[in-house]
Parts: structure tokens; C-alpha cells; sequence
């Protein structure tokens, strides 16, 4: 309930602000030629100034509609409004900055504060970071805005298999350096960790994104010992960005009151991404792979995987760059995503057979956007998952319609 007085609060004052003067509301110049890595994701965001103040405001909308069937089996016409994240940040003093984003997902069914750090430059490869951070495992997790994908949804990869979006509070370090075409920039962060629901949950195997049910991970660690995650990024401006990533640590309450209970048991994600965008024909390519394992205790199950792997590639064509009703350098785009996740990578004791448990999926997409802020986007999604028995696969296709924007 605070957090809602908060929000409509915040709305207000930015709607007084607005009534007195409009003025008042000055967007943020981007240095649209300035190198980015993913890093740099939650500030490299439109912002409106409030006034003559510190604070900028900002934030994007994201809602579609979609049918779907299963083996003929649908729920019929579905009109979603998945999600509206309001960002907030401010120049505090000279090299010190806060930035918070805050997410209303389902029609405002969940409320979660994504991001919400102090960031203090003491020299551009030293800054430090702390407060409520996205641990930067992968690339979708830190810069996964919806106006800037070509899709209605996430990768299955980043948030059916890896937690995203994945937060915690925490605080390290982070920097970049420049020279000439090249960029290297560096996170390093412990933060609030995983608990037992990963191996202890309604899916009934290892399921990551099961830990992000539980809100006590903002203030205590189940295992008390911290996560630690750390990405190392390069990228060059021919070629594009490569990064790797690593996040781990003990995820069991292995003590109580001093008194040992369980061994640690750890999980370790190793992840891979690389973007790129061709020369001439401007084919933008990008992509992400993981690989988790976790320490399973031998009394569960062989349906609760210790090893996982999967990932996504997207590939986004320009079709058509010009003036298109009254908007300047209007873009339409076509689009293909192609993933893949195995939940449980390894074969079964008794047989030496494969153990299924995993799904892929093809989804061609047309895009329209008449600025960089605003995407239109139609999806067609085919898809096939298995059990874990490696029974005929569940079939899935279907349309979604949807439209994201920055505002």
C-alpha cells in the first residue's frame, strides 16, 4: 500500500508540475553517437527533466493481445496489459547519481522495485553501486526494456530458464574505458542470493525464476552467504559487443544458530552474449547463451536437472526507412527469434536414455516503428515442448499483436 500512496503521489506532482507550465517538462538530450555497452542499459533511456530540479522522470508501457492453442486446445482472444515501468532518477551532486525503476506488471497485479541504486563515480574504472541492483548474468536481464525488442514477449531462455528480470540488494563495483573503436567495461556485485524454492517449487523440478517469489531476499540471505555476480564486456564499434558473465553462490540454509545442517549446496550460471550489426544491409543480430548448474541433493528426484543450458538469437532486418504518414525516418522491420531450453541436460540412470524436459521455439515477427521509441509488433510463435519422458511434443501457435513505448 506505501508503495502505491508513492506512485500516485509521484503521479500527481508531475501532473501539477505539468499544469503550471509545460516547459517545465524538458526531455534529456541523447548523444545518439556516443559507444553504449549493455552495461550502460538503465540510464540509456529517455528522461523528461522536471523544472528546474534534479529529477527526471520517465518510463514505457508495454500491452497486446494474443491467441494461442496448444495440441488445438485455446484459451481464445487474450488482450494483455503485461506491463508499466516507471523510471526516476537524479543528479545528486557532481559524480553521484540515483536511479530507480519500479514495475507494474499485470495490470498492476505485481508491484516491484527493479533497480534502485546510488552510483558513485570515484574514476571512470572505479564507480560503485549500491542499493537494489539487476545482476548483469547475461544481457537481457539488465537491458531488457520493451520498446527496444522487436517482440510482444521476453525470451523463454531469460525468463524460464535464467531469473530475469533478477534483482537484489547488494553493492560492488563497476567501469569502462575507451580507446579509439574499442570499448571494455566491468560489473562486479554481491547481492542477495537464491534459496531452496529453486528446487522446491510448484513446477516441480529446478526452476530458477522460482526465487523471485520471495521478497525476503531484500533483506536477509537464506544461506548467508552472498551471491556474487561479475561480467567482463568488450566491443568493438565494427564488429559489436561481446560479454561474459558469471553468477554463483550457495543457495541452502547449509547452518542454523551455528550448528551445521546441510552441506552448501551451490548453483553457478556461466552466460555468453554477443550483438552486431552488419554493414550495409544494417542486419542487427543478437544473442545469449547459458549454461547453470546446481547442486542437487541425491535424495530428489531425476526430474530436478542439476545441469541446464539454453539460450535465444534474434535477427532484425530493415525493410523500409522513410517519411511514412508525417514521421521522419519511420522504420519497418522483419524478424525472426530462435530459442531453445533444456530444463534437465543428462540421461536417465536406469535406461542411459535422454531426459527430455525441454522446449524450442521459432517466432517470425513484422515491426513497425514510427520512432525509436515507439515499436508496433505482430508475432507468429510455433513452438514444441517436451516432457521429461520425451513423449510427442506439446505443439503451440499462434498470433500476438502488441505495441510498447517509451514515454
Amino acid at each position: 500500500m506505501r508503495l502505491k500512496f508513492l506512485y500516485i503521489t509521484f503521479l500527481f506532482s508531475v501532473n501539477f508540475y505539468a499544469q503550471i507550465d509545460s516547459s517545465l517538462l524538458r526531455r534529456i538530450p541523447k548523444d545518439s553517437t556516443k559507444q553504449t555497452l549493455n552495461m550502460d542499459a538503465v540510464y540509456n533511456r529517455p528522461f523528461l527533466n522536471i523544472g528546474k530540479t534534479p529529477i527526471a522522470v520517465g518510463g514505457y508501457l508495454e500491452a497486446n493481445w494474443q491467441r494461442l492453442s496448444t495440441d488445438g486446445v485455446s484459451e481464445g482472444h487474450q488482450f494483455q496489459a503485461r506491463r508499466l515501468t516507471i523510471f526516476m532518477s537524479s543528479a545528486i551532486s557532481k559524480r553521484v547519481k540515483f536511479l530507480s525503476e519500479i514495475e507494474f506488471e499485470d495490470g498492476g497485479k505485481e508491484i516491484a522495485i527493479e533497480f534502485a541504486s546510488v552510483d558513485v563515480e570515484f574514476h571512470p574504472l572505479v564507480n560503485f553501486r549500491g542499493g537494489i541492483i539487476m545482476n548483469p548474468i547475461g544481457a537481457f536481464n539488465q537491458n531488457h526494456d520493451g520498446p527496444k525488442w522487436e517482440f510482444t514477449d521476453r525470451p523463454i531462455s531469460a525468463t524460464q530458464m535464467l531469473p530475469s528480470t533478477f534483482s537484489n540488494a547488494g553493492a560492488g563495483l563497476f567501469g569502462k574505458k575507451y580507446s579509439n573503436n574499442w570499448m571494455i567495461g566491468y560489473e562486479a556485485y554481491f547481492s542477495g542470493s537464491f534459496d531452496n524454492s529453486i528446487i522446491e517449487n510448484t513446477e516441480n523440478k529446478t526452476f530458477l525464476p522460482a526465487a523471485k517469489n520471495n521478497p525476503e531476499r531484500f533483506e536477509e540471505i537464506n544461506s548467508g552467504t552472498p551471491l556474487f555476480t561479475g561480467k567482463i564486456a568488450i566491443r568493438n564499434s565494427k564488429i559489436g559487443e561481446l560479454g561474459l558473465s558469471y553468477m554463483g553462490g550457495v543457495y541452502n540454509k547449509f547452518q542454523d544458530d551455528g550448528v551445521i545442517i546441510d552441506e552448501k549446496r551451490r548453483v553457478a550460471i556461466f552466460a555468453l552474449d554477443f550483438n552486431t550489426t552488419l554493414p550495409k544491409i544494417k542486419t542487427f543480430i543478437t544473442s545469449e547463451l547459458a549454461w547453470i548448474k546446481v547442486d542437487v541433493p541425491s535424495t530428489y528426484g531425476q526430474q530436478f536437472g542439476n545441469k541446464q543450458f539454453g539460450g535465444f538469437i534474434d535477427v532484425v532486418q530493415p525493410l523500409l526507412t522513410k517519411n511514412i504518414l508525417g514521421w521522419e525516418n519511420a522504420i519497418l522491420n522483419l524478424a525472426c527469434r530462435l530459442e531453445y531450453v533444456d530444463w534437465n541436460v543428462g540421461t536417465f540412470n536406469e535406461t542411459g536414455g535422454n531426459i527430455g524436459e525441454d522446449i524450442w521455439s521459432i517466432m517470425p515477427a513484422l515491426s513497425f516503428r514510427p520512432t525509436s521509441q515507439t515499436v508496433f509488433r505482430v508475432n507468429y510463435r510455433f513452438q514444441k515442448q517436451r516432457d521429461i519422458l520425451g513423449n510427442p511434443p506439446a505443439n503451440t501457435a499462434g498470433f500476438s499483436v502488441g505495441v510498447s513505448t517509451y514515454f
